[in-house]
């Protein structure tokens, strides 16, 4: 699984117009499942964005968790994360797994954040979503739990 995790002042998704999630500060998350994706990788990214430390502490270091700051995470699926663009100019999408496959791994990465004690919002799977934030720092970072980056 991949995310792209921005810490945010505060977000909202849209649908069709209608405000579907909203949040204030906190860590957005882009999240994209691949093929060999199971509910261990689901697990693990979400451990990872709830106790990833970039928050500041009283001394202005990046040193606090979403846990420790008592924030909220966005959860917004992206099967586009899969994308691979290495070749020519239009990507190739054929690493994202299908959506009967990705949404319930989806929905792991949501109960397994909830159930570490984290507010969660999310978009709404497979829908043409409008994503709008106020990224703070900016603080931008690439997740993946096979370790790519």
């Amino acid at each position: 699984m991949r995310a792209v995790v921005q810490r945010v002042r505060r977000a909202e998704v849209t649908v069709a117009g209608d405000a579907v999630a909203t949040m204030g500060a906190g860590l957005l998350a882009l999240v994209g499942v691949g093929h060999d994706d199971g509910e261990a990788e689901a697990v693990e990214l979400a451990r990872r964005m709830v106790h990833l430390r970039v928050f500041e502490d009283d001394a202005g270091k990046m040193n606090r968790s979403l846990a420790d700051v008592d924030g909220t995470l966005g959860v917004v699926s992206q099967f586009t994360l899969m994308g691979d663009a290495r070749q020519g100019r239009r990507p190739s999408f054929v690493a994202a797994a299908r959506p009967e496959h990705a949404e319930p791994l989806v929905e792991a990465v949501v109960e397994t954040a909830r159930g570490l004690g984290v507010a969660v919002v999310t978009g709404r799977f497979g829908a043409d979503m409008e994503v709008a934030l106020l990224n703070d720092g900016p603080v931008t970072l690439l997740l993946d739990t096979e370790k790519a980056f």
